[in-house]
């Protein structure tokens, strides 16, 4: 099945016409363009910021004059994430989709469905002659996936609407009224290197699920940059060990699948049994969820420039001392994570250090306790720690009146209720509100699953049923 006979057709269409455009975060130049020149071919009011967020406006229809004007916020930007034996340039190529049963899927790569389906359906409704709905403005932000910038270079005064919906949550059941801040930890060194004296040995860890670092954390998914730290670790007792070079992850909101070390040691042949007897307790400890986690050690042929064995050694009890995963579950939201990390990206080259963190919370006091407790690690092994991109979380208010009416929709619409919920993961809604701290916020979208890394899909009857409730929502605006 083509894209093109999936239904909503309007909403596939306009997604297919955005992911022709290469638009990974930072890079949004020509997906800037693109938005800019659809609002105005449909000769409405089109402006872009001086960062680069578009905001398109449209009149409300006839009738809904009175009724309080609506923001629909998204961002243009994707996580770029592709499978290693996938040959594909993020910069310069759209991305390539096809039909699996109920899910639009890309082809080895992230699909762009965060937050392109949000995208998808402002650019449908903006271009719709048959929706009743109020006064708009479609907020289009950049740079949403590493940094936030876009939300937080939105000026006061830029935004009139009473009421913002964002598009850009995962479940079409839920409906989002919180979520956490965030904070970026780096940590980096710079080593001497000098001569491998042993032999050389590579680890590779890879396979493994991947995903949202925000959303997915407290699934107890494998984290590449940590089984790595474990498995050299294993060494240290009797092994003198020289780190050559190690390139584990990539960016700081996807959960890490793959990574890979390069090492030298007195040997090789013992550290590979020790670290062999270790990859059968891992295996095993993620059997049921990474099935698919492979482990190679073994001897290499490479030898090359090393760091001494007294920074290796500091290196690999970091990586084991970092925490990575949930740090804190809510006591006063059921089930939700308050505060956690994920170890996102290891990277040692000719010997320079590159650790980075993405720290999160809903409350801002613990998430600089587990800012400050990476850093703490960190110095002790004489590294450079620098906080950086932090952003405010979203303060829940369930008693609003668009909460109220959406709840009321969903349930007359699908015969139950919705599950109201604040989220692990960062919304811009956070940033938004607090230059605009009077307008009413709420979250939601169709489900995806496996955002942030190459398995990412969106469900198809999700796409429709979230179509549906939004249209319904906006001809249900109470008036001002």
């Amino acid at each position: 099945m083509e894209l093109s006979n999936i239904e909503p057709q309007i909403i596939w269409k306009n997604f297919s016409k955005l992911n022709a455009v290469p638009r990974p975060s930072k890079k949004e130049e020509r997906v800037i363009a693109f938005i800019k020149d659809f609002g105005e071919n449909l000769g409405l009011e089109t402006t872009v910021d001086e960062v680069g967020n578009v905001i398109i406006r449209k009149p409300a229809t006839a009738g809904m004059e009175n009724r309080k004007s609506i923001v629909l916020q998204s961002h243009l930007d994707m996580v770029c994430q592709k499978n290693n034996d996938v040959s594909f340039d993020f910069d310069t190529e759209g991305i390539k989709m096809e039909v699996d049963g109920d899910w639009v899927k890309a082809k080895g790569t992230t699909l762009g469905a965060d937050n392109g389906l949000g995208v998808a359906t402002i650019m449908s409704i903006l271009e719709s002659s048959d929706i009743p709905h109020p006064a708009l403005e479609a907020l289009f932000t950049i740079d949403e996936e590493t940094g936030m910038t876009g939300a937080l270079g939105l000026k006061p005064g830029q935004l009139t609407g009473e009421i913002l919906l964002n598009l850009d949550t995962e479940e079409d059941d839920e409906i989002d009224i919180g979520c956490a801040g965030g904070v970026d930890v780096t940590i980096t060194q710079n080593y001497g290197t000098e001569a491998a004296k042993g032999q050389t040995v590579r680890i590779e860890v890879k396979g493994l699920q991947g995903g949202h670092s925000g959303m997915d954390i407290h699934k107890g998914f494998g984290n590449s940059n940590i089984i790595l730290g474990r498995l050299l670790y294993s060494g240290l007792e009797k092994q003198n060990i020289q780190l050559i070079s190690v390139d584990g992850g990539g960016l700081r909101n996807a959960i890490p699948r793959e990574g890979s070390a390069l090492i030298s040691v007195r040997n090789a042949q013992e550290f590979i049994e020790v670290a062999t007897a270790l990859k059968k307790d891992i295996l095993e400890e993620f059997a049921t969820v990474e099935p698919g986690l492979h482990i190679n050690i073994e001897n290499s042929t490479t030898s090359d420039q090393a760091i001494s064995e007294e920074d290796s050694k500091k290196i690999i009890l970091t990586l084991k001392s970092l925490h990575n995963g949930v740090y804190r579950m809510s006591p006063d939201v059921k089930d939700l994570v308050e505060a956690s990390n994920n170890v996102a990206r290891v990277e040692l080259k000719e010997g320079a250090l590159k650790i980075l963190n993405l720290t999160r919370s809903s409350v801002d006091s613990s998430k600089y306790s587990v800012a400050e407790q990476l850093k703490s690690v960190a110095e002790l092994a004489g590294m450079n720690v620098e906080f950086s991109g932090s952003y405010p979380g979203w303060k829940p208010k369930p008693g609003s009146e668009i909460v109220q009416l959406m709840e009321k929709i969903y349930t007359e619409k699908f015969g139950e209720k919705p599950h109201v919920v604040a989220c692990h993961a960062g919304l811009e809604c956070g940033i938004i509100g607090a230059n605009y701290p009077a307008m009413e916020m709420v979250s939601f979208g169709p489900t995806i699953r496996g955002a942030h890394s190459p398995d990412e899909k969106a469900n198809i009857p999700s796409a429709q049923k979230f179509w549906s409730f939004t249209k319904d929502i906006l001809a249900n605006i109470p008036q001002k």
